[in-house]
């Protein structure tokens, strides 16, 4: 249980609030590269720890991502016309390039020295992944920036989709540490079976183990934690089990057990204190035995197709008013949700517990160690940097990173888990 102070802590992002400080140490998801696909694309808005955004793709296709109101007379530049390699201003003229550089000024006599003396507030961008990253701390402590986890090298295969949440990334993150609540919310699209492993079918993912009461096993590392579900298997139950083995790499990365297919990652993004961005990613290095999938593929096995699920800015059409579009028919006929797309009933119980959880009503169990676990080592870490400590994880990097990798699969009771992440 987490007292009202620590849980502000861990959850509140906007203004100088210590975790959002801290997650400017590294570099963040801004929107995906489809949402700029082309140079001179209308601009797209974009809102990251409470501040608003504009991105767009330049002429030279450079993108931008810059604050949303203009540095004259603060109208919003995501109506500017996307031209000649900037973003520029309807009020007056004013454009500016993907740095921040104001380089024009039509409402200004020729040859103004102003335009040296304005300078916008645009932040560092990299694309990877199918992503377009940002780094929004202060110049002297930007890091290089890495490949994502999910997308080592550019042979990597990479399906994402993106999702807008009305609630706090936190207790989203939590729902991606929580094995034990696959057996039950997902138990329609994660059905037991006689199978040697995680199996994706293209509608499910079947699992070798009926137990729905994991028992859990935590251990904490310079990136975050990780952590292992041992499930009784159905087949060879005296002598083996099965294991699930998750990895929090801080602040918001989550490592998914895979399945045969393809490998999962999951990322919170906080738009602001109450709302995040869900993003999942399926994917294979490139270099390895799984197939992997397309990214069409994978929102509709996921219910996240844009003009089916969401709308053109990857709001959800089912949302809390709508009851996610549960069937309550479908329900009575054995689906154990009545919601369609795994994501949509995760989404269903983040969203009902409130826009910031109450975490002094919660009860805890057993089943909860890694969730308490996440919540002390994110309190930990945020209260070290506020006492000028690293942010946490911001070192991982090269083959380190490369190596770490979560796991599932049926395995000796004598195996040592805590080897198999290459978290060590």
């Amino acid at each position: 249980m987490l007292t009202d102070q620590e849980n502000d802590l861990l959850c509140r992002v906007e203004g100088d609030a210590p975790m959002g400080q801290m997650m400017r140490r590294y570099w963040l998801p801004a929107c995906l590269s489809e949402e700029v696909p082309d140079a001179d694309c209308d601009p797209v808005r974009v809102r990251i720890l409470g501040e608003d955004l504009v991105a767009f793709r330049d002429t030279d296709g450079r993108v931008g991502v810059m604050e949303e109101l203009c540095p004259h007379r603060r109208a919003s530049l995501f109506y500017g016309r996307n031209e000649e390699c900037g973003l520029r201003c309807l009020y007056h003229g004013w454009k500016m390039d993907v740095e921040g550089n104001v380089v024009e000024m039509a409402s200004e006599p020729a040859g103004t020295g102003l335009t040296e003396k304005v300078k916008h507030k645009a932040y560092p961008v990299r694309e990877a992944g199918g992503l377009v990253w940002i780094y929004m701390g202060a110049a002297e402590t930007m890091p290089e920036f890495e490949p994502p986890i999910f997308a080592p090298s550019e042979k990597a295969r990479v399906a994402i989709f993106k999702v807008h949440v009305d609630a706090n990334w936190a207790q989203c993150l939590e729902g991606a540490i929580d094995s034990a609540h696959s057996s039950s919310l997902h138990s329609t699209d994660m059905p037991p079976a006689r199978v040697n492993g995680s199996t994706a079918t293209g509608t499910s993912w079947q699992r070798p183990s009926t137990d729905k009461s994991p028992r859990l096993q935590a251990e904490e590392t310079d990136f975050g934690f990780h952590y292992v579900a041992i499930r009784k298997p159905i087949a060879q139950a005296q002598t083996h089990d099965y294991l699930r083995i998750t990895l929090f790499v801080a602040p918001m990365y989550v490592l998914i057990p895979p399945n045969n297919v393809y490998n999962v990652a999951q990322m919170n993004m906080p738009v602001d204190d109450q709302h995040s961005i869900l993003y999942l990613m399926a994917w294979t290095p490139g270099d390895g035995p799984q197939e992997g999938t397309d990214t069409e593929s994978w929102r509709k096995f996921t219910g996240q197709q844009l003009g089916i699920d969401l709308d053109k800015t990857y709001h959800k059409l089912q949302g809390r008013t709508q009851n996610y579009g549960q069937d309550r028919k479908a329900q009575k006929l054995g689906d154990f949700t009545g919601i369609r797309g795994f994501p949509n009933q995760d989404i269903a119980m983040w969203e009902t517990m409130g826009a910031i959880a109450n975490r002094s009503d919660e009860r805890l169990g057993a089943s909860d160690l890694a969730i308490v676990q996440f919540r002390r080592t994110m309190v930990d870490a945020v209260q070290s940097f506020m006492e000028g400590a690293p942010a946490i994880g911001a070192h991982l990097k090269g083959e380190r990173r490369a190596k770490i990798r979560s796991f599932e699969g049926v395995m000796p009771k004598e195996t040592d888990w805590r080897t198999l992440s290459g978290a060590k």
